[in-house]
């Protein structure tokens, strides 16, 4: 028998509709009066809460689809099936958030199509733009998978299973090629951004922590689910990804040590100025002491040890992009941006929007598995397709 959708009303999900529709009419004000009224904005800080919060944090924290998808679908990691679908989900969902603060922040925004049809080949922001385009496409066709196992068409499953293969393989390329060329943004601020995070290095310190984000980030979605829906934490799955990003962070750290080191800047992290502490409480609080955390049995085999450890990866990953976007560059920049009341609500109203998808969608498409499926499947060693799950 057909479910029937549902979506129930609380008080706290009433206060994020509220945000979101307060966002919408937030957004009109800004398409139709422009950048200036709405924003505090300006020629020497163009990029600011949507850019630097909405879309680099944003794309940063959708990280755990790419990362997840390579982990369960080219290493064959089956015991991280359970939790494949919800990052996924929460991929998704960040990208076309990710995309809609683009268009918030492109001052003439009726040009936005201009990039599909005039090619700026050696823009590092046109190939940002395509890649995340075709990701947000290719994840919007991974996702029609589940969605048609609710939604019964059966020609457009047909069309659709075959291509999940090469759909996978592009899933996990273009976000390799955009989360780095985020980073190349900043190649060319040699002069503005501040030494501790300028660098040669920094496409790759971009992308490595998307990468290392993505196991943090879906322990911390999977832990909140499992406390809204009543259901068993995924303990033994969060605990195997905690040696992922352990090692991932330790490699981090490796290369950024030799990177200051080499290019004689190591010494500005203890200089006592502002960027520097910023700098150093980046690195101990959010890299050092989750790797800490990570390498301690008694803790990493605690849910509140993971969680707490995973917190920290992913509040350091948003420190990380704020210092670089704001901090670094506060200092050649010489004036101070704050942004505006109508630049608060928009992201508010953005990320509320994130949580009630995620909400709507968790409860009306098979996204969490079963516990008993779960178990059952794997004592039994079949394990589970990417393409099979069932009702939660």
């Amino acid at each position: 028998m057909q479910k029937k959708w549902t979506f129930k009303i609380t008080p706290f999900r009433k206060v994020l509709l509220a945000l979101v529709g307060i966002a919408i009419l937030v957004a009109l004000y800004r398409l139709v009066v422009g950048l200036g009224p709405t924003t505090n904005l300006s020629d020497d800080w163009p990029w600011g809460l949507w850019i630097g919060f909405d879309l680099l944090c944003g794309i940063a924290l959708a990280g755990g689809g790419f990362s997840t998808a390579l982990i369960v679908h080219v290493l064959h990691k089956d015991k991280y099936l359970p939790i494949a679908r919800a990052a996924l989900l929460t991929s998704l969902i960040g990208y076309v958030i990710a995309l809609v603060s683009l268009l918030m922040d492109i001052g003439r925004w009726n040009n936005c199509w201009r990039p599909f049809f005039y090619w700026g080949f050696h823009s590092v922001l046109f190939e940002v733009f395509w890649c995340i385009s075709l990701y947000t496409t290719v994840q919007v066709l991974e996702f029609g998978d589940i969605f048609l196992e609710r939604v019964k068409i059966l020609p457009l499953k047909k069309i659709l299973k075959p291509a999940l293969i090469p759909l996978t393989i592009l899933g996990i390329v273009l976000p390799s090629l955009h989360q780095s060329s985020l980073g190349s943004l900043y190649i060319v601020t040699i002069d503005r951004l501040y030494p501790l995070w300028w660098s040669m290095l920094i496409p790759f310190f971009f992308v490595w922590s998307a990468f290392f984000l993505g196991p943090a980030m879906v322990t911390i979605e999977g832990t909140l689910a499992s406390r809204a829906y009543n259901r068993k934490p995924e303990l033994p799955v969060f605990q195997s990804l905690t040696k992922v990003t352990m090692w991932m962070l330790i490699v981090y750290l490796i290369v950024k040590i030799i990177d200051l080191n080499y290019r004689g800047v190591a010494g500005m992290a203890f200089n006592g100025s502002f960027e520097s502490n910023m700098f150093l409480i980046e690195m101990i609080a959010f890299v050092i002491v989750p790797i800490i955390m990570y390498a301690i049995p008694s803790i990493r085999t605690q849910l509140w040890g993971v969680v707490t450890a995973s917190a920290l990866v992913v509040i350091g990953v948003i420190f990380n992009r704020m210092n670089v976007v704001f901090t670094g560059m506060a200092g050649s920049v010489g004036t101070s941006y704050f942004p505006s009341i109508w630049e608060w609500l928009l992201t508010l109203g953005m990320w509320s929007a994130l949580v009630l998808v995620y909400l709507f969608v968790v409860e009306n498409f098979p996204i969490l598995v079963k516990e008993h499926e779960e178990d059952e499947a794997l004592s039994t060693g079949t394990g589970m397709t990417a393409g099979k799950s069932v009702e939660a």
